[in-house]
């Protein structure tokens, strides 16, 4: 497929499922109520449940899926491993470890009730978590340089250890506490608000933005280690780059949407069959089909069990591991 095609009829398709997840919940609203609440003319209710409810929900699942899907996209090129994702490797551990030990010291309440600078330092806090596992991960695997498969066999392990880290904490929590810090670590947009939005909105447009200007260094790095230096190019020190970069995206999407899993690994994965292996294009793309797939699991989620919210991310971990397992079948043979 052209690249100029997929990236039209991701853009409609991104455009549709946004519409859906607007329109489709409890209470119904048709296509016209919705461009006439937009203009100004609707009812209260359909006010409140568009730009209260479903507008801002709709629109940070938008931001959290291009984060994980241009961190992910960085992630596989670094790595050249079409395994990597930040949910895989301790990054979204290492944000959401910090953010339950954040909200928990200023209170008991998890977005719902979080006062406004607690919820403004949220997305630095989970930054904070996210580089502390790199860190970690970055140090255990450290033999002469980072080695892509030994660095992702660390993080692992080290998503592992801090997965039982936070369970292990969620059992001092009192029954309320446990069950909405177990929700919103598995991934979860339930108290998304435009507070939410107007915090991200900044890190996002810089971290993506900067990914994006230097995304020509990822296509000579996907030649290899010594042909990339025989370029001119400094390997360790690029990789520690994207690194840094793929490491606060994922962090700041773990600090308003839980643990999203897979979705780093969805969108690169479904962008590089589409439009080759092309980085800029690749990140472009799979930014979108991040987003697509997020918007409309929430909507699912929203729904399929309605007065009941399930967790968004297990919406997209039922989509994500049979792909996963996919790709592992494909890959080794």
């Amino acid at each position: 497929m052209k690249r100029k095609h997929a990236f039209f009829l991701l853009l409609i398709l991104l455009i549709l499922v946004a519409g859906f997840s607007v329109l489709y919940g409890s209470y119904q609203l048709s296509i016209t109520e919705l461009f006439s609440t937009l203009a100004g003319n609707g009812t209260k209710a359909q006010e409140f449940a568009i730009f209260q409810i479903r507008l801002p929900r709709t629109l940070l699942a938008l931001l959290v899926g291009c984060a994980l899907g241009v961190s992910g996209g960085l992630l596989q090129g670094v790595s050249r491993n079409p395994l990597a994702e930040p949910g895989m490797i301790g990054i979204n551990a290492g944000a959401a470890l910090f953010v339950v030990l954040w909200i928990s010291l200023q209170t008991t309440q998890y977005y719902s009730s979080l006062s406004l600078s607690t919820a403004f330092f949220m997305p630095f806090i989970a930054i904070l978590g996210s580089l502390s596992s790199v860190a970690l991960i970055y140090i255990l695997s450290y033999r002469k340089g980072i080695q892509p498969v030994r660095f992702l066999l660390t993080g692992i392990a080290i998503n592992t250890a801090i997965s039982a880290l936070i369970t292990f904490f969620q059992l001092q929590m009192s029954k309320g506490d446990f069950n909405q810090v177990l929700t919103w670590t598995n991934g979860s947009l339930w108290g998304s608000s435009w507070q939410y939005i107007l915090f991200i909105l900044p890190l996002l447009v810089v971290f993506i933005g900067y990914a994006l200007y230097r995304s020509s260094t990822l296509d000579v790095l996907a030649f290899g280690d010594e042909l990339a230096t025989g370029l001119g190019v400094s390997v360790q020190k690029e990789r520690r780059i994207y690194l840094l970069l793929a490491t606060c995206l994922a962090g700041v999407a773990t600090a308003v949407a839980g643990n999203i899993a897979f979705l780093g690994l969805l969108g690169p994965q479904i962008a590089r069959k589409l439009c080759g292996g092309k980085h800029r294009n690749m990140l472009i793309n799979a930014a979108l089909i991040s987003s697509i797939i997020l918007i409309f699991s929430d909507a699912l989620a929203r729904n399929l069990f309605s007065p009941i919210e399930i967790p968004v991310g297990i919406i997209v971990s039922i989509v994500g591991i049979p792909y996963f397992l996919y790709l592992i079948f494909t890959s080794s043979k």
